[in-house]
């Protein structure tokens, strides 16, 4: 069994929800804290064995490129200037840039979420693969990808992470999944219904932010797009047809993480208080700051 190696993040997205700070800056370099999003992602894909990061995205993401490469000298400079208590700084955005081999491709092709896969077929061959988004994560310490990596050696197919819907409208945002429950975190899929709305939804699982899918996908997705004749090019359709086929995918129930969509704004907000909440340096004062505001 050959274990994914390589993620695909897709960030071309335009981030005009926050305009007009996404004007000049990509959203996915939107900061929680000290760490844009993005970052928070590719640690936990680092820290899962994922040693390759294909970053698909367009013209206005240079900053993405910057921020995972070789700091400038004139930052270095400053740095250094600064004495020893800006030492551990210049080790930070060092190992920023060595943290995992970087790939950057440009998005070509119909909108839609088959898009990247598409820009980026050419690179996987014929291993599985992680597909993650980069404005939307499971908390870290969950670790959601070693998760899913554990689901695929234990049942040897592809691997949805889902999270357990939490209000009303969440069955109007997510795809749920259908199936036959494996054991009580994980379901092997029969399909999954986009957007069913809570009357109508097959379970209580929402596919969220992240996918192991199996490199046949990639070729589905090459044929198909030579039928396509408009509208969302998603590669859900794809997977169905696999499972159809007798194909493996199985939905897993993310134990211990709590899901953040940080392309929302509110919701951005919300991250950005929970993460002020519980972080090390600033926590407790954060908290003592609240009491007075609330």
């Amino acid at each position: 069994m050959r274990l994914p190696t390589k993620a695909i993040i897709p960030a071309a997205g335009l981030g005009t929800r926050f305009l007009p700070q996404t004007k000049a800056m990509p959203k996915e370099m939107l900061p929680i804290i000290d760490k844009p999003i993005i970052q928070y992602v590719v640690e936990e894909l680092v820290e899962a064995g994922i040693k390759d990061i294909i970053i698909v995205g367009s013209s206005n993401k240079r900053a993405i490129e910057d921020h995972f490469d070789l700091p400038n000298e004139d930052l270095l400079s400053n740095l250094r200037a600064g004495g020893d208590k800006k030492k551990p700084y210049i080790d930070m955005v060092n190992d920023i840039a060595g943290i995992a081999n970087f790939v950057y491709v440009r998005q070509k092709g119909p909108y839609g979420n088959a898009a990247p896969l598409l820009s980026a077929a050419h690179l996987i061959a014929d291993e599985p693969f992680i597909y993650t988004w980069a404005d939307d994560f499971i908390t870290p310490e969950a670790n959601a990808t070693r998760q899913m990596i554990e689901t695929y050696q234990q049942h040897n197919g592809g691997v949805f992470a889902c999270t357990r819907a939490q209000n009303d409208e969440d069955y109007d945002r997510y795809g749920f999944a259908a199936g036959k429950n494996v054991d009580d975190s994980i379901m092997r899929m029969e399909r999954i219904v986009e957007k069913p709305g809570k009357e109508a939804a097959p379970s209580e699982l929402a596919s969220v932010s992240q996918y192991l899918l199996p490199a046949e996908l990639m070729r589905h997705i090459e044929n198909g797009v030579k039928d396509h004749r408009g509208g969302e090019f998603t590669f859900q359709p794809f997977v169905q047809k696999m499972i159809d086929e007798g194909s493996p995918f199985y939905a897993k129930e993310i134990e211990d993480g709590k899901f953040y969509d940080t392309g929302n704004p509110l919701d951005y907000i919300k991250t950005m208080v929970d993460f002020g909440l519980k972080h090390e340096k600033y926590g407790d004062e954060f908290a003592n700051y609240l009491k007075t505001r609330v």
